[in-house]
């Protein structure tokens, strides 16, 4: 019998999320603002997935590739995704990958209910009567193994491995076109999936640069490569100071149980073109030399989990309305050819662009059949088509948020996840709570119900640049739309909230906006969302070409700097100070309002100062 000296340790929480990519941060942190109590396991000593220091990819959404006829569409992501980028853009202006892991890693930590385990994988589960009773996980570094009970488990390891422990049903493969009256899917089906990628980072120097590759690195021609751009001249730097996403390989095998074959092919193909670029003719780069690449592939497809529902290419190309929706895609239908490089004669990928934004519904994210396991991130219930979209981080963020907050708002009522969506009271509430955290529902307003206090208030502002809400005017910081929805939105015209859906005051000194109430509430915080200018890309990147797009190492030139927040207590005339923020470079900030006998009577929010605009923008403001 073979025993071992681990310590074994049982712990208990209201949910367990396996894997700490961003669908894994994201669930976890949005279930624990819910009052959850919350356990992440992240088998990796950072957090970030495909995102983190080990393998350096940006986080891309919705918005990338997307442009409206004016070049303005505002489809980033905003919720948790946006707080993090926005952090990360004002406190990293290094750009490196390890302050980005370092964010996360404060985000987790700073959230009393949630409790962190790195380096810990989830190994095992144990069910009883159909539901989930336990997780088993091992921590090699610290010689522990882990059993843990909770009411909810949320899968975002990626590679499904707490639901397939769990026997939960899970695809793999591309379907045939048949299966789902898809015109992308493939003539039969197969079980080959998307590659995996490793990216590099050369850094120019002030002299020429030798590259001696090993000798089993792979060698490549121009005609190898002749649809992947490689080369680099004068001040396109092409690949050479990020690496090339088409360096993909190993979609024909196993992404799993073939990972360290793919792992150790990538690299010889990563040194082969590196070899290629440096020394078989001229490619611009005699000065440039290797100064990072990856040890961990970027794994983009293993298995999917089976959801209640599974989403499908017509979902997408139809932007199909789900009375469940708690998130939104948009990244373009995205397919590579599993075999990668070594298809040359193919392009390393093609995208089916899509008209509209899309939901994705809660049922996507709850078991077939383990009623208390949910997910997200790539494991997300789709055909291999739809995936090719909702595999994206951005997308993997908001998802996972989303499921966070439907996983706490089930703990919490005793109810199981595969019991909400036939429950449109759960639904309505969870969709007003996933609004609340400033992320976007295609057509549904937050609505605030009777615990928001600024919905009965009477509005005023120092100025204003609109005559109603649809156009500028202060009414619009309560319209429920945190965004601008006008024009070529990406969302279908007959589920349209148009308006631009801010406050814009007019360019002046010290602009104001008021909430007066006729009776004194006793409110606690002030919640306001200010515009961050979501219509230009934002995401950390060491792609020179997309880095040139972004506002990065300061706040974003919409946000306001420095403000004020005044409130007048009952039976009183005067304006109290409440705060002063000098350095603000959040889009959504909470602040305690101070408790006064009898409650306050109104809130005066002063803008001082902007990153840049030379006028004070607000989008929504709460007050519970």
């Amino acid at each position: 019998m073979l025993t071992d000296h681990f310590e074994h340790l049982a712990l208990t929480a209201d949910v367990l999320v396996a894997g700490g990519g961003p669908a894994g941060v994201s669930a976890a942190i949005g279930a624990a603002r819910q009052g959850a109590r919350v356990i992440l396991m992240q088998d990796r000593p950072v957090l970030g997935g495909n995102a983190s220091s080990e393998v350096r990819m940006h986080i891309l959404g919705a918005n990338s590739h997307r442009r409206g006829e004016d070049g303005v569409i505002e489809t980033r992501e905003t919720g948790l995704i946006e707080e993090i980028r926005l952090e990360n853009a004002f406190r990293n202006p290094q750009r490196s990958a390890s302050m980005f892991d370092q964010i996360l890693y404060e985000k987790c930590i700073a959230e009393p209910n949630l409790t962190l385990y790195l380096d810990t994988r989830v190994t095992g589960a144990r069910t009883e009567g159909g539901l989930i009773a336990e997780a088993e996980a091992l921590c090699a570094s610290t010689e522990q193994r882990f059993t843990v009970r909770a009411k909810v488990f949320i899968d975002c390891t990626g590679d499904c491995g707490l639901g397939v422990a769990a026997n939960a049903a899970f695809m793999k493969g591309r379907e045939d076109r048949a299966a789902y009256g898809e015109s992308l899917g493939r003539e039969t089906a197969d079980t080959k999936t998307l590659g995996s990628t490793l990216l590099l980072m050369g850094r120019k120097h002030d002299k020429p640069m030798r590259f001696i590759p090993p000798a089993w690195a792979r060698k490549f021609t121009e005609d190898d490569l002749k649809l992947r751009k490689h080369a680099s001249h004068g001040a396109a730097d092409y690949g050479l100071e990020y690496g090339f996403w088409w360096v993909e390989w190993g979609g024909h095998l196993d992404t799993i149980k073939d990972n360290a074959k793919i792992r150790h092919e990538l690299l010889a193909i990563v040194l082969g073109v590196w070899d290629h670029i440096k020394n078989d003719s001229d490619h611009g780069a005699d000065c440039w030399a290797l100064d990072w690449f990856g040890a961990v592939p970027g794994k983009r497809e293993s298995r999917r989990l089976r959801g209640q529902y599974v989403l499908s290419e017509g979902d997408l190309l139809e932007s199909r309305p789900h009375f469940d929706a708690i998130a939104y895609g948009g990244w373009p239908i995205d397919i590579h050819p599993p075999e990668g490089v070594d298809l040359p004669d193919e392009p390393p990928c093609t995208q089916q662009r899509l008209p509209y934004l899309y939901d994705i519904p809660l049922r996507c994210c709850v078991s077939e059949n383990r009623p208390n396991l949910m997910f997200a991130g790539r494991n997300l219930s789709a055909t291999h088509v739809a995936f090719a979209s909702t595999r994206i981080m951005a997308t993997c963020s908001t998802v996972g948020e989303a499921v966070g907050i439907a996983a706490a708002y089930a703990a919490r009522h005793d109810l199981l996840p595969a019991d909400l969506a036939a429950n449109p009271e759960a639904i309505s509430e969870i969709q007003q709570r996933i609004l609340q955290q400033d992320l976007f529902l295609i057509g549904r307003p937050y609505c605030g119900g009777r615990e928001d206090y600024a919905l009965k208030a009477r509005l005023s502002a120092s100025s204003e640049q609109g005559a109603t809400a649809a156009t500028g005017a202060a009414a619009a910081v309560l319209t429920g739309v945190t965004r601008s929805v006008t024009g070529s939105t990406g969302v279908p015209s007959e589920r349209e909230l148009a308006g631009v859906h801010r406050w814009m005051s007019r360019a002046e000194t010290a602009p104001w906006l008021e909430l007066r109430w006729e009776e004194p509430i006793p409110a606690e915080r002030l919640t306001v969302i200010w515009d961050s200018g979501l219509h230009r890309p934002l995401t950390l990147s060491h792609s020179h070409g997309i880095h040139t797009q972004l506002v990065w190492g300061t706040g974003q030139p919409e946000l306001a700097r420095s403000y004020r927040i005044e409130v007048m207590a009952a039976g009183s005339d005067d304006w109290t100070p409440c705060l002063a923020v000098e350095e603000n470079w959040q889009r959504r900030v909470v602040h305690p309002l101070p408790k006064e006998e009898g409650g306050i009577r109104a809130v005066r929010i002063h803008i001082d100062s902007t990153w840049g605009l030379d006028h004070a923008r607000i989008v929504q403001v709460m007050v519970h």
